[in-house]
């Protein structure tokens, strides 16, 4: 998976080419209503910037977070004001840590926890994060989320694909499209209030999809919530998980110092 950001344009960087898509950006009519919307800090927290976050998810009044990189990919149970993990769970150092879903159920339910390259699914107890089973998967896995009924994950491509939570069978898949282009390098993804947000890697911004139709609606742009020192040493935006009792969304990235509780607000109108 590359590591940095592709520092193009908007719509080149969620474009289904990658890096060559900078060069051959060009301005098209929007066929379809997409919402501009911009990020609305509402507090910032310390974020362990050893961590190589992949997957982030809030529940209970903590957070847990998947992190990537061999030989030090974790689990972790964090608390959310000081940034500091409450419990953590190694990975085998010939695994890459990816995207992580909670599935509720007794006991606090199971965090489902994606590989990169290895097909593996980890089971964990999120009571305990002792293990609790595994799946095997076909390709890449970038980022997971659950949406009350279905897993959906997303492998770098510009498809989410929808699972069983029990099985992990493929259930469906939906090509998510921007004004009809189709988006790639769908990263880490949150369900929340019945969309997919997901992270595009190479990007500061974060696409809300509508997951029956794959459609992009909204756009957030995520950029300028490191100092530019901060982000000298930090790598990409990486990490959304929803706290649905403030409803405010915790953004964070890999190798980053801090974590930012946000709302999303329409984006203002540029002055004439």
């Amino acid at each position: 998976m590359p590591p940095r950001r592709i520092r193009c344009g908007l719509a080149a960087a969620l474009a289904a080419a990658a890096p060559a898509a900078c060069a051959a950006e060009s301005a098209r009519p929007a066929a379809e209503a997409v919402e501009e919307l911009a990020v609305e800090v509402v507090a910032g927290y310390p974020h362990d910037p050893d961590s190589f976050t992949q997957g982030l998810v809030w529940s209970g009044g903590v957070l847990y977070e998947s992190t990537g990189r061999y030989g030090r990919s974790r689990l972790l149970r964090v608390d959310p004001e000081s940034g500091e993990a409450l419990a953590a769970v190694d990975l085998q150092p010939d695994l890459f840590g990816e995207g992580l879903a909670l599935v509720p159920g007794p006991g606090g339910g199971r965090l489902v926890q994606l590989t990169w390259l290895e097909g593996e699914a980890r089971v964990w107890d999120a009571a305990s994060l002792e293990p609790a089973g595994s799946f095997r998967y076909e390709g890449e896995g970038w980022g997971l989320c659950f949406d009350g009924e279905r897993l959906a994950m997303s492998d770098g491509s510009a498809a989410l694909t929808l699972r069983d939570p029990e099985t992990f069978e493929i259930t469906g898949t939906v090509a998510v499209t921007l004004r009809g282009e189709r988006v790639a390098r769908l990263n880490e993804l949150e369900c929340a209030e019945g969309w997919v947000w997901a992270n595009v890697l190479g990007s500061d911004s974060i696409v809300r999809i509508d997951p029956a139709s794959g459609r992009v609606t909204a756009i957030a742009d995520a950029s300028g919530l490191l100092t530019p020192a901060e982000a000298t040493e930090a790598d990409v935006l990486n990490g959304i998980a929803y706290d649905p009792e403030r409803k405010v969304y915790h953004l964070t990235g890999k190798l980053w110092p801090r974590r930012f509780a946000v709302r999303f607000v329409s984006r203002p109108a540029p002055r004439p």
